[in-house]
């Protein structure tokens, strides 16, 4: 058994990080000792370990025992914790779990953007449990080895589903549907053609329940399904093909929808469009942004990769117009229709083009905004920000197509940085300020923001 280590730091993927002390061999050639990355420890602790991986770097190691542990080591609430891959850091207090995240979004500002912001912003943070109003969960029928249905999430680093009975991240409500959810599918003819439920909930305790079928159901399928959406009061969806093809199934209608209050906006949903999974925590980020971007009455703005309108129609409370630009069509209708539901209609407008194809000229196209919001998804917003680096080394008349300020929403904090490179050392833009919104507590995901000024 290997000695006990040290462990010095963190990464975002909670794994603890030591450094073994280095053989002669790499002594001599001027080499640190390996990197060890070890699950389920924290910093400061004394622990000792067994190593899954090794690499010629570094290697990998779960926990055996913790000999000293960490003062802000805590007690997982979820019995599934450590198997189940939906949460990474149940074992570390909330605050230094924020902390964590916070130093991360640094570090990458440092070493990739290059850059440090003016001003640093307090974290955002919000309920801690029961928070998370979206989900997918996988279907695995284990009849033979386990004598029942998995629902859940997968495990840790593994194509297995975790035998999950309850999540504590999940509204209670949701999560003691788990088991009911193994029955209903164990009663279903097409128990083997059932691959995944998809959960949405929206205001009002509305939850739906998306069902991948891979068979068309049977007429006592139907009727199963039916009991099951009148006994636990869901709302019941099928997917039979591609995304396209979600559709209600029973009851055939009902209003899945989610409110942004101080904005007095009411935004209807479908089950399969992409909405934040933390409600509370997204009128507090759209608020923010909104505060952060300055609207006036009189000016233009644009949302970039808008989704449904999320950002685009509180902002319509506030300036004199939003352009919300999508890539996809159907994501693009939702919006209109959702301007229209908030009588909207005559302060926004709506442009479906593909945001990872930008150019000068398409940024000429979209015509001169004060204000830019940007929220892309994990892939970041590269090709909009070198598009506007062309524009400003163009040095013509177009420089009056670049905002006067620009916010940009993250849910990846590397090509946040990344981008963040682009636009403050060649774009012309000075990074004012930045922080993090703790959207996604107890996992390794962190919602970042940051604040853009011409020079």
């Amino acid at each position: 058994m290997p000695d006990p280590v040290w462990v010095e730091s963190l990464d975002l993927e909670a794994q603890g990080i030591a450094r073994l002390a280095p053989t002669e061999e790499q002594l001599a050639e001027g080499h640190s000792g390996k990197v060890l990355f070890i699950q389920g420890a924290l910093p400061t602790e004394r622990v000792t370990y067994t190593v899954t991986r090794e690499k010629s770097r570094f290697s990998k190691a779960k926990v055996d025992e913790i000999l000293n542990p960490a003062v802000f080591r805590a007690q997982p609430k979820c019995e599934a914790f450590g198997i189940c891959g939906g949460c990474t850091m149940q074992h570390l207090d909330i605050a230094a779990q924020i902390a964590i995240k916070q130093r991360v979004l640094e570090d990458d500002l440092k070493h990739i953007a290059k850059t440090q912001a003016e001003e640093i912003l307090r974290p955002l943070g919000g309920p801690t449990w029961e928070y998370r109003h979206r989900a997918r969960f996988s279907v695995v029928n284990r009849s033979i080895k386990k004598g029942t249905v998995l629902v859940g999430f997968h495990e840790n680093k593994s194509g297995y589903v975790a035998d999950m009975t309850a999540c504590e991240i999940l509204p209670k409500r949701v999560s003691d549907l788990l088991i009911p959810l193994r029955k209903l599918v164990m009663e279903l003819s097409i128990v083997d053609d059932v691959p995944q439920i998809e959960l949405a909930v929206g205001e009002d305790d509305v939850v739906a329940l998306v069902f991948r079928i891979l068979k068309p159901l049977t007429k006592a399928d139907e009727q199963v399904l039916k009991t099951f959406a009148e006994e636990k009061q869901v709302w019941i969806w099928l997917q039979p093909k591609g995304i396209e093809s979600v559709a209600p199934f029973y009851p055939e209608t009902g209003k899945l929808c989610y409110r942004l209050p101080e904005f007095e906006i009411e935004m209807p949903f479908k089950p399969a469009d992409f909405t934040q999974v933390n409600h509370l925590m997204n009128r507090a980020l759209v608020s923010k942004a909104i505060k952060l971007l300055e609207p006036e009455q009189d000016e233009r703005i644009l949302d970039l990769f808008c989704g449904i309108g999320n950002f685009t129609l509180a902002l319509a409370r506030r300036a004199n117009s939003v352009m919300g630009i999508e890539g996809l069509a159907s994501l693009t209708e939702r919006a209109q229709d959702n301007a229209k539901h908030n009588g909207l209609q005559n302060k926004t407008s709506f442009m479906q083009s593909n945001l990872f194809e930008v150019t000068s000229e398409t940024i000429q196209s979209w015509g001169k905004a004060d204000r830019w919001l940007i929220d892309p998804p994990r892939e970041g917003a590269m090709e909009i920000c070198q598009a506007l680096a062309n524009i400003h080394e163009q040095q013509g008349d177009d420089i009056q197509l670049l905002p006067q300020r620009i916010v940009y929403v993250s849910c990846n904090p590397k090509t946040l940085a990344r981008d963040i490179d682009i636009l403050c050392n060649q774009a012309g833009y000075t990074l004012k300020s930045a922080g993090i919104v703790n959207m996604f507590p107890h996992t390794s995901h962190v919602e970042s923001i940051a604040v853009f000024d011409q020079k």
